[in-house]
């Protein structure tokens, strides 16, 4: 469970970026920037850093009670550490860049906050908490194809040395694909919309 539960984190920290990044649009700090002599990006790429940190320190944190009350993964080396924590990052920045588009598309923060509320949620469709094979047939390809199912299985097999097959994969494209439509859904509307 414990794996589910730390994609879950940073699916429920990245939702900070949609309201922060709504709010900035809304109050005029990003007009502001737009007067100055700075890169344009840079607002949102500081936004995506931020949040990226925040989340990964939340990861830390719930690792860091997951071992305290019980989780043992004792076959994990350090190059699987590492490795583990690499994907960490990459699946938080491909969220965060969703997120950042999604509070650019939003009128306000409420209704930013609301749209990336599918980030906590697809976690709870996935293989998470119940495994693929005891899901109902008709659901099993929902919960086996979305982006959360593989990146929980290769934390699985890098963290608890279960088999990663194709996810490890799977989980590195469905980020740099996540990654690269937020960026430029992102900078898009931003470049576009003077609000």
């Amino acid at each position: 469970v414990v794996p589910g539960i730390l994609l879950m984190t940073i699916g429920s920290s990245v939702i900070g970026a949609a309201v922060s990044v709504a709010t900035d649009m809304n109050e005029g700090i990003i007009a502001r920037f737009r007067t100055m002599a700075i890169h344009r990006p840079s607002v949102l790429i500081g936004h995506v850093t931020g949040s990226v940190l925040q989340s990964v320190a939340g990861v830390v944190l719930v690792g860091a009670v997951a071992l305290a009350i019980g989780f043992r993964p004792t076959h994990a080396t350090a190059p699987e550490w590492l490795a583990a924590l690499g994907l960490i990052v990459l699946f938080a920045t491909a969220l965060t860049w969703i997120a950042v588009g999604m509070g650019l598309a939003s009128p306000n923060a409420e209704a930013a906050g609301n749209s990336a509320m599918p980030l906590i949620l697809l976690p709870l469709i996935s293989s998470a908490f119940t495994p693929l094979h005891s899901m109902p047939g008709w659901f099993q390809p929902v919960a086996q194809y979305q982006p959360f199912t593989p990146a929980i299985e290769t934390l699985r097999g890098l963290l608890l040395n279960t088999p990663i097959g194709n996810n490890g994969w799977l989980t590195i494209a469905w980020s740099l694909a996540l990654t690269t439509l937020g960026y430029r859904w992102s900078t898009t509307t931003f470049n576009r919309d003077p609000k």
